[in-house]
């Protein structure tokens, strides 16, 4: 792999953490600038809404520069609006610069899948996926705790520089390594979103719906119904993390052979983990093992999906990158909310369910999919 991927996947690695690591530092933003702390939920609300709006629309805008330029200019603006962040003391000013911050994320990381899949071989797209996405896990092992102990011991603004520190070597790679390319505006032009891309953007959002569905709520769901002590959360979460790169790598292989039955049968395992994880949360051994399993198993599935949808869009890798950055984050915004409404029935095991059902759908619609697409090749010979 070319050696600025792994700068590419260091700013994807910053984003991601920018992304999550609100959830350790909302009380302290909300006691330094006054708000309550539902209001500092608007902050996460903002990000996603920026992320689902602004992977297709920048990618669109972007289509038509070099890619080196779209690249830097997304991730200047992503430095500098956290720069903004912490500096400001206005609690507006600082919601707008998270909504700037998920637009320039969001067409960042469209711009960079497309980037990264067009400078390896042409059989090599799951792998520099793998690379770019593994930045997302690493963020859960390393990036989200350091962001709270930066914010328990040198203030919540520390963690918003931190962030614009960790964008700079990016920013440096980029000038120096990507193509001066542009997509051009023929490519964009004739981009038609075929069945297969369609189908395999859905799924991709019911997967990993079903993992932030999950994922939102493992805090509670170990304390209340596990017995977990707090202090694990952070291991336990570092656990998933540490899941979800294994899966991200290795997949990153198998994405490449194109086989539609592997990701099937992985699917399979992962509605049966989701279950087994649902009926065995109350015991420690069993939880903390599918943790482990289900992170590995939830970004291996997503991760091949997408790389699938990389291949099915060739015609335009740019707005294939930033359609398939809209699914994920379709399914990262409605997964925690209906996660948040099975819990309103009375339970913490509900996310867990909603899950395996999102993951069933996802098998149900690929199933489907599959009989078709065979359907039609037996007309056509």
């Amino acid at each position: 792999m070319p050696f600025v991927l792994y700068l590419l996947g260091l700013a994807v690695f910053a984003q991601a953490t920018s992304e999550f690591m609100l959830s350790g530092l909302g009380p302290d933003i909300a006691r330094d600038l006054g708000v309550s702390i539902p209001t500092i939920g608007w902050l996460t609300s903002g990000f996603a809404l920026g992320m689902i709006v602004g992977a297709p629309a920048v990618a669109v805008l972007g289509a038509r520069w070099p890619r080196r330029r779209t690249l830097l200019v997304t991730l200047t603006v992503f430095l500098a609006v956290h720069v903004v962040g912490a500096l400001t003391s206005d609690f507006t000013v600082l919601l707008a610069t998270r909504i700037l911050a998920a637009l320039a994320n969001a067409g960042f990381l469209a711009m960079a899948l497309a980037t990264a899949t067009t400078m390896v071989r042409p059989d090599a797209k799951g792998r520099a996926t793998s690379v770019l996405l593994g930045g997302t896990t690493l963020a859960c092992i390393v990036g989200v705790p350091a962001g709270a102990v930066l914010g328990r011991y040198l203030g919540w603004r520390s963690a918003f520089w931190a962030v614009a520190i960790i964008s700079l070597p990016a920013l440096l790679g980029i000038l120096r390594s990507v193509p001066n390319r542009a997509t051009g505006p023929a490519t964009v032009g004739r981009f038609s979103v075929t069945p297969r891309l369609a189908v395999l953007l859905l799924l991709g959002a019911l997967v990993n719906g079903a993992t932030f569905c999950s994922f939102t709520y493992l805090s509670p769901i170990l304390t209340e119904v596990t017995g977990l002590g707090a202090g694990w959360v952070p291991v336990m979460l570092a656990l998933f993390g540490l899941g979800s790169f294994a899966g991200v790598t290795v997949a990153g292989r198998y994405a490449d052979r194109r086989d539609d039955r592997l990701v099937l049968v992985a699917g399979g395992i992962l509605l049966l983990g989701w279950c087994a994880f649902a009926l065995t949360t109350a015991y420690v051994v069993p939880a903390v093992a599918l943790l482990l399993v289900q992170g590995a198993l939830s970004f291996a599935v997503g991760s091949t999906l997408i790389s699938y949808a990389l291949y099915a869009g060739t015609e335009s890798p740019v707005l294939t990158g930033g359609l398939a950055t809209a699914a994920l984050n379709v399914g990262a915004a409605a997964g925690p909310l209906l996660g948040g409404l099975a819990i309103g029935t009375g339970t913490f095991h509900g996310p867990l369910w909603v899950s395996a059902g999102l993951v069933g759908a996802a098998l149900s619609l690929g199933c489907a999919a599959q009989g078709w697409t065979r359907r039609a090749a037996r007309r056509v010979t």
